[in-house]
């Protein structure tokens, strides 16, 4: 008895989705992705990095601007003096404001950080749930 023959659109579908299950399974493990630090934690760190903290005053210049927009980020919890001058053009998230918690991505050159992309935490998302009384 003869072996029915496997049509080749099926044998290519099945390579293609091999392919792309390796794929994400590499991308899962190896990551690829960018570190999260503090401004404590960046010193000389070279490379692209997201910085987690909170936007001091005063919060200068225009993200559309040639300047650009101009803060200084600092540990998120408050602790230690480390506050880490950060430049960023492009769009800035509704929430941006002073004393909010924030998390930029860029890098940092000649001790500026320069941002790439500005993401705000919601704080009504992290703060403690209300209780009933």
């Amino acid at each position: 008895m003869a072996r029915p023959r496997l049509p080749v659109r099926l044998v290519v579908a099945l390579s293609v989705a091999s392919a792309l299950a390796v794929f994400l399974v590499y991308t899962a493990v190896a990551g690829g992705g960018t570190p999260t630090i503090k401004p404590s934690e960046l010193h000389a760190r070279t490379g692209k990095v997201a910085l987690v903290g909170m936007v001091q005053r005063p919060i200068r210049g225009d993200a559309h601007s040639t300047a650009g927009l101009r803060f200084r980020l600092r540990d998120p919890n408050g602790a230690g003096a480390a506050a880490v001058p950060v430049v960023y053009h492009g769009s800035v998230p509704d929430l941006f404001a002073a004393k909010r918690n924030v998390v930029v991505g860029g890098r940092l050159e000649h001790g500026v950080f320069v941002a790439s992309s500005i993401v705000t935490k919601c704080p009504s998302k992290y703060a403690p749930a209300k209780q009933k009384t």
